[in-house]
């Protein structure tokens, strides 16, 4: 009777020691894939970075002038020909 106890207590503690090996690979596992993930999350913020970079250099208002004059063919018109509108006035609701 004593050694069925014995057996029986021997394979409950086989089983947890098995348990407890299945679950620290189980969170080694993890880790490793949290560390893969926050390192994909630290480039995307790099490029998030050079984004906005380059977002801000290609709406330069100088950047634009050039294009406009340049590739467009655009000007600035004489101060004759240039008018300014008040939103309460009759051309612009024209």
């Amino acid at each position: 009777m004593i050694a069925r106890l014995n057996l029986l207590l021997i394979g409950i503690a086989v089983l947890c020691a098995l348990g407890v090996v299945t679950s620290q690979h189980e969170a080694r596992k993890l880790f490793v894939e949290l560390q893969k993930e926050q390192e994909v999350a630290k480039q995307l913020d790099v490029e998030w970075g050079q984004l906005q970079l380059e977002q801000s250099t290609w709406a330069m208002h100088s950047r634009i002038e050039k294009v406009a004059s340049d590739s467009l063919k655009m000007r600035v018109p004489p101060q004759s020909r240039i008018r300014i509108v008040s939103p309460g006035s009759p051309a612009a609701t024209q």
